[in-house]
């Protein structure tokens, strides 16, 4: 029997290309044209920042009416739409005092104060707003510790009116970050003092946003299967181990996708030259190009290049990348080019590096779009030693564009990259299990020593991660059955 059409509300503080810190806004819009192009009603709901691009404000319509948003004390909002014909619908909930910021979440001295404050207007907001537009929808689908008071809202204030047999499924995307805050934020939310409970939403004396949310979502998704077991124990639980083991039933990871339409080296506008599997010349044309202009040499030569395109913070372990970068260049006959911002001593560690190595290592500090596709164009392989990776992305765009990643055993590195060791023929990277200077060191002259001595495995084992399809299709039905399921707890 086929299921009928849902109607889903995500409820976000990211989505791309609106606003994003991370694969969390990437993910979720995504997700969502993937479940839209499969017939459903997708409307999704984030903060209008002040940060937006100016055109894509541009095309935002007013809603008629101001939003009553019932927090312990009633608040009221402007709604704005973007509604693009054969997409998702978008609505930005404007309330100056929030989100008028120049960041989404930190400025210069760390998290915003008011965090919690500002999450919890955005949460009872999606709760409010279904009587506002009239459209009740069938499953909330909430995303990190900023929408996780959603489920909480759903089975104690909401339990009883419209929203009694909406289904609620929780997305972690990072368990790092989980939304603590002062007890006193459940008389700001509206909620009951119930809550305040080790086995509800209490944590050290005060409130956890995302414990709340794991106990009392109808289903939970993790964004690959090995992060899904990884977070049941100690070391990746972040504290909430015990609450995944008591939840365990209702957790599920599934795989990111990416968009293989804005991802496609066959038709990506920003390259100068375009290659599918069948013919990768133009990925010779994108690496000369990209070594002419930021090697200053007029011929890529025969040195093998090595990328990284990250968040420079002490998860993505490019420390440890720093640490051996001259032992690398002085002992192989490589070059490196890094994109990334974030943590300021490492930044200055790889500055001072490139100094030191002219024509061998590159380093752009900050983050650009356009580069970043060049740049993973050009690469021959791409270096992600992350200490843990809920899925990454990443590494699935380098492997669509050719570039062989060196990763680590965890998280969705370890779902999405076959190492050479498993076979030339299935191989799509490089995979190394301990995040040591010489482990790391030892995986880079695996992948050098690949480079030189077996062209031809190199060529195959590009092409086969060139073919493996990476797109949402196949994500976006396991979650439509998370969905189903999480509607079945309500019925």
């Amino acid at each position: 029997m086929r299921r009928k059409g849902l109607k889903i509300l995500m409820v976000t503080s990211e989505a791309a290309p609106f606003a994003k810190a991370g694969g969390l806004g990437d993910a979720v819009s995504s997700l969502a044209n993937s479940l839209s192009s499969l017939g459903h009603d997708v409307r999704v709901l984030l903060p209008f920042y002040s940060v937006i691009p100016r055109d894509l404000r541009q095309n935002f319509h007013p809603l008629p009416g101001i939003l009553s948003v019932h927090l312990g004390q009633e608040h009221w909002a402007r709604l704005w739409e973007f509604s693009p014909p054969g997409r998702p619908c978008y609505y930005f909930i404007e309330y100056d005092q929030f989100f008028f910021r120049d960041r989404l979440y930190d400025g210069p001295y760390g998290g915003f104060e008011d965090n919690p404050q500002r999450f919890a207007f955005l949460c009872r907001a999606a709760i409010d707003l279904p009587e506002f537009l009239q459209w009740i929808p069938d499953v909330y689908h909430v995303h990190d510790w900023m929408a996780a008071l959603v489920p909480i809202y759903l089975e104690t204030v909401a339990r009883h009116g419209p929203l009694a047999h909406t289904g609620s499924v929780l997305t972690i995307h990072n368990l790092q970050h989980q939304g603590y805050a002062h007890r006193s934020i459940i008389d700001y939310a509206g909620l009951p003092w119930e809550l305040w409970q080790p086995d509800k939403m209490e944590a050290c004396g005060g409130i956890n946003f995302l414990k709340g949310g794991i106990y009392f979502a109808n289903k939970l998704t993790t964004v690959s299967p090995t992060y899904a077991e990884e977070i049941r124990m100690p070391a990746l639980g972040c504290g909430l181990e015990g609450v995944f083991r008591f939840r365990g039933g209702d957790l599920v990871g599934i795989l990111n996708g990416i968009d293989q339409d804005l991802w496609n080296p066959a038709a990506d506008p920003t390259l100068p030259a375009n290659y599918d599997v069948d013919s990768l010349s133009g990925k010779n044309l994108c690496k000369m190009d990209f070594c002419r202009q930021r090697f200053n040499i007029k011929e890529a030569g025969s040195r093998p290049l090595f990328v990284a395109v990250s968040r420079l913070y002490s998860q993505k372990g490019l420390d440890v990348l720093a640490n051996i970068l001259p032992w690398v260049v002085e002992t192989m006959d490589v070059r490196f080019a890094i994109l990334g911002c974030g943590e300021w001593l490492l930044e200055e560690q790889l500055a001072s590096i490139m100094r030191c190595f002219p024509g061998r290592i590159w380093f752009y500090r900050g983050y650009d779009e356009t580069l970043a596709h060049r740049m993973i164009a050009a690469a021959d392989f791409f270096v992600m030693p992350s200490r843990f990776e809920p899925c990454g992305l990443t590494q699935l765009y380098s492997m669509r564009y050719g570039a062989l990643p060196i990763v680590r055993a965890t998280g969705g590195l370890k779902d999405s990259v076959v190492s050479r060791e498993q076979g030339v023929n299935r191989a799509t990277g490089f995979v190394f299990c301990d995040l040591t200077h010489q482990a790391l060191y030892n995986a880079i002259g695996w992948a050098c020593a690949t480079y030189y001595d077996c062209p031809d495995d190199m060529l195959t084992m590009q092409q086969n991660g060139m073919r493996r399809d990476f797109s949402w299709e196949q994500s976006s039905r396991r979650y439509l059955d998370c969905y189903h399921w999480a509607m079945e707890k309500k019925t």
